[in-house]
């Protein structure tokens, strides 16, 4: 775990940022966190927000090297979601508390639990699932991580029954970050269902897959950005359906991009 970081506010050409310098596992990294204030009180006007963190987070790449780590931070999951946001932030900065997944046991869990888990410790909250796992230390005993899957979609491919199934969540626990714990969970399911297809989205506000992408995962398409009305107040904020318009606020996120995991990966598992 690594407690300082050198932070700076940067003017850019097109859209202020935060640059972060830090050292995590004894390599200097940097993180550049672009600030979404929401003031935006029209779809056009959240249309135009969005194309202008895009053209920086696109600059951004392009003067630091396209494996920059590049982050969003909307206001209102800045002050919706409070300390477990701030704490997000933080371990992306290299201060957490470091388990190994060795260290750790893979057991099915109830839905309740991991309903409880993913609101406490994901970004987006709990979400409808089938299968769900947790990652014990095996010293504590405590639950440190959680991940959660759909059932299957299935589909007849070259005359055979394909199974398909999301990764919906993953998460760890607060102040948390569990080293080779995404692979050990997706093996245990993998062992346990034996699916012909995995896939999942990452949110391209807080990455863009790299994770996915070390455990065999490929990019297969892009989901696209999606309107949000915001409530000043609550600082909440809902999907805007057709014809639902007049909002106070409108926050259009960057849209997610899609992993798959190659078939020719599962038969191997098998």
């Amino acid at each position: 775990m690594e407690e300082n970081a050198d932070v700076s506010v940067v003017k850019g050409g097109t859209l202020d940022f935060i640059r972060a310098d830090f050292m995590l596992s004894g390599k200097k990294r940097s993180l550049f966190i672009l600030p979404a204030k929401i003031s935006e009180i029209s779809i056009h006007e959240a249309e135009k927000s969005l194309a202008a963190r895009q053209e920086a987070c696109s600059c951004l790449k392009r003067d630091f090297g396209p494996d920059s780590e590049v982050m969003t931070i909307a206001e209102d999951r800045w002050r919706s979601l409070g300390p477990h946001f701030r704490c997000r932030l933080l371990s992306h900065l290299g201060v957490f508390r470091s388990v190994f997944a060795r260290n750790c046991e893979v057991r099915r869990i109830e839905k309740p639990l991991a309903n409880v888990f993913m609101s406490e410790n994901h970004n987006y909250g709990a979400a409808a699932c089938r299968h769900c796992y947790g990652l014990f230390e095996k010293k504590s005993g405590n639950l440190v991580a959680a991940a959660t899957f759909s059932n299957a979609r299935r589909w007849v491919k070259s005359g055979r029954e394909i199974r398909s199934f999301e990764w919906v969540r993953y998460a760890c626990a607060s102040g948390v970050r569990v080293a080779g714990g995404m692979g050990k969970v997706l093996n245990r399911f993998i062992l346990d269902i034996l699916p012909d297809d995995v896939m999942s989205y990452a949110d391209l506000e807080w990455s863009d897959g790299a994770v996915y992408r070390r455990l065999g995962f490929v990019e297969d398409g892009f989901r696209p950005p999606v309107l949000f009305s915001v409530d000043p107040h609550t600082w909440l904020r809902k999907p805007v359906k057709d014809g639902n318009v007049g909002a106070p606020l409108y926050y259009m996120n960057a849209g997610s991009l899609k992993y798959r995991l190659p078939m020719r990966l599962h038969r191997k598992w098998k």
